[in-house]
């Protein structure tokens, strides 16, 4: 099926006389009628579903959706997408090991990987998204687990190049990880360029209705984990039965050990309603992915143009520096978020701003709604002003994510408000 088609049918197939919508399982514990039938459960969480904090049916059907569009084998949702970045490097690495991660991440997830990181003992390395395949090689040391990047980042709206990483990931036996948020399943595909693992941060484009937070992993099944690297993959774990997770699960390791040894003990999962809530904003996905890509190229050549506008960071726009990249990985569009820079710098953006009478000032991205953000004194607060720097963020930089009003009120008010 094509990704509209998915976006409709994929994950929930009605039984006969069985409802035509996806139901809300809205229960914490699931029962059976004998111990024996627990037990059995207990010893493979794929049998049934036995309790809402790893598992609900709900949820279930939603992720089958998630990992059908993204190409993957399973999927597992998270309560955030920061639960999710958690997760998918915690399933890797324990204290003593390295990440090498690309430094233009969203805000939020530095402070994860270089902070809270540090505190499990895992160091996080950052490289810049344009490095050389000799600057990324020497960065890797046999201690590091994975390699981490977004496709495009946020909020500077630079491209990785999945395929450059993948390769030396591969080269270096360890996994790609790609943050996918902003391009979602319909604009890119990160597992068809060598991306082993993806994650969203389903509360923006997914949910689209700035409804609930939440997250998910997607397994590719590509990956070798006996690969002599992930000893944690390859011998008995005994907090689980013994279960060795890449002769058990061939086919998802990496998904069922995050689930049964992470979820189990971090119960960071969504509830039947969440699940419900995420599955509507997936049936409108592809149509309104479509939308946000032509509203967004229609304001950010608005903004080229504008002579109160220093720059503008848009992969779409044939002057961007991802240009090339764009058209590579994202030929259908590079979403309906991009950066500006107001002449005058901090001061001047934040006045801009505020004098904005249509779209929303809010600590949100990826709505329905056009709505901007001034990333140094908001998401990306915490960093200093060299991680700024490296972060692609100038001072007087605005984050813009257009919405699905009409693009000619969208416009008409940031030209109010320049003015």
């Amino acid at each position: 099926m094509k990704d509209e088609t998915k976006c409709l049918h994929s994950g929930y197939k009605p039984e006969n006389g069985g409802p035509g919508v996806m139901p809300i399982y809205q229960s914490t514990t699931f029962r059976f009628n004998s111990t024996q039938e627990i037990a059995a459960v207990f010893d493979d969480p794929t049998k049934a579903h036995i309790y809402s904090r790893f598992t609900n049916p709900t949820v279930d059907c939603v992720e089958k959706k998630i990992a059908d569009l993204e190409g993957g084998v399973a999927a597992m949702c998270t309560t955030s997408g920061q639960a999710a970045s958690l997760i998918s490097i915690l399933n890797l690495a324990s204290a003593g090991d390295r990440v090498l991660s690309t430094s233009a991440i969203y805000g939020g997830t530095v402070n994860l990987f270089a902070v809270t990181m540090k505190k499990f003992g895992i160091t996080v390395d950052f490289i810049d998204v344009d490095a050389t395949e000799e600057e990324i090689q020497k960065m890797i040391t046999p201690k590091t687990k994975a390699i981490f990047g977004e496709t495009l980042t946020n909020p500077s709206l630079q491209i990785l190049d999945i395929e450059k990483f993948a390769n030396i990931a591969h080269k270096n036996g360890i996994p790609l990880i790609i943050d996918n948020t902003f391009a979602t399943p319909i604009l890119c595909k990160p597992i068809e360029f060598g991306a082993d693992i993806v994650i969203h941060s389903t509360t923006k484009y997914m949910d689209g209705h700035a409804l609930q937070v939440g997250g998910v992993i997607v397994d590719s099944g590509k990956f070798n984990y006996a690969n002599g690297n992930f000893p944690d993959f390859t011998e008995p774990d005994e907090s689980y039965h013994g279960t060795i997770y890449v002769k058990d699960y061939p086919n998802c390791p990496y998904i069922i050990k995050a689930r049964a040894q992470l979820m189990r003990d971090f119960g960071c999962y969504p509830s039947g309603m969440s699940g419900f809530l995420l599955n509507l904003g997936l049936e409108t996905l592809a149509l309104r992915m479509e939308r946000y890509c032509e509203n967004g190229l229609k304001l950010a050549k608005f903004f080229e143009n504008h002579p109160k506008i220093e720059s503008i960071n848009y992969p779409n726009l044939e002057n961007d520096k991802y240009y090339k990249l764009a058209q590579k990985y994202l030929p259908k569009g590079t979403s309906g978020v991009m950066s500006i820079t107001i002449k005058g710098g901090k001061q001047e953006a934040i006045k801009f701003m505020d004098k904005l009478k249509l779209a929303s000032k809010e600590v949100h991205v990826a709505d329905i709604r056009t709505c901007v953000l001034h990333p140094a004194s908001a998401t990306h607060r915490q960093l200093t002003d060299e991680q700024l720097i490296n972060c692609g963020i100038n001072p007087g930089m605005v984050r813009v994510s257009v919405g699905l009003e009409n693009i000619e009120d969208i416009i008409k008010d940031f030209e109010q408000a320049l003015s």
